[in-house]
């Protein structure tokens, strides 16, 4: 005998994943009203700003990505006005739904990814923007995730100039662990899909700042 609770549970869990996963792809209506609804919730995690620190809170998965983008003030600009235009995320599986202002904290955002046929809603929150001087150069920002996202954790995006050889450089650095039922059953798929991003956007930085200086 199925007890009223279960059912509750259930219709709850069948919700969700109507919410974040779709064979169709949602309509920009759709994202808004998700993003409406994720910016009054709270973040999902206590370490809120710990990718500041090089050590990550305990429970969780790290991944750390870098990619030089050449040398010198020009090239860091650039760099700078590509990642405060999210060009990090303009790859053909993956879109970000922003407001069209600079990244700034307490901004809700969703990602749109498209993987095993399934479209996937995530929901993060911005929770800080640094620009800084010493010891490098650098300006970064921050994103932690919301109760519609697959992970739970948050993630870093970064370009810094670095003084002593003049290298500018796009760093990626994340914790995450599996938030949603099915993220854990896919687990392994999950982190091919992680690393597959942090590649896909080192690249995808590249290319803009090369864009950039024809």
């Amino acid at each position: 005998m199925v007890t009223h609770a279960r059912c509750w549970w259930f219709i709850t869990f069948t919700e969700k994943l109507e919410t974040m996963f779709d064979f169709r792809k949602p309509d920009p209506a759709q994202i808004d009203d998700f993003i409406e609804v994720q910016a009054q919730l709270e973040l999902t995690y206590s370490s809120i700003g710990a990718t500041r620190s090089p050590a990550p809170p305990d429970g969780f998965q790290v991944d750390h990505n870098r990619i030089c983008l050449g040398q010198g003030r020009a090239v860091y600009e650039q760099a700078k006005r590509a990642l405060q235009d999210w060009q990090h995320f303009r790859l053909n599986w993956v879109s970000l739904h922003h407001p069209d202002a600079l990244p700034e904290p307490g901004q809700t955002v969703a990602i749109l990814a498209h993987a095993l046929g399934l479209w996937v809603l995530n929901a993060s929150r911005v929770v800080y923007v640094l620009e800084e001087t010493e010891p490098v150069q650098r300006y970064a920002f921050a994103y932690g995730t919301l109760p519609e996202h697959a992970e739970c954790g948050e993630e870093r995006f970064q370009v810094e100039w670095r003084s002593d050889d003049d290298s500018v450089w796009y760093d990626l650095y994340a914790f995450s662990r599996p938030q949603q039922l099915l993220s854990k059953i896919a687990y392994p798929y999950v982190r091919r899909k992680q690393k597959q991003f942090a590649r896909d956007s080192l690249q995808t930085m590249k290319a803009a700042v090369g864009k950039d200086k024809k």
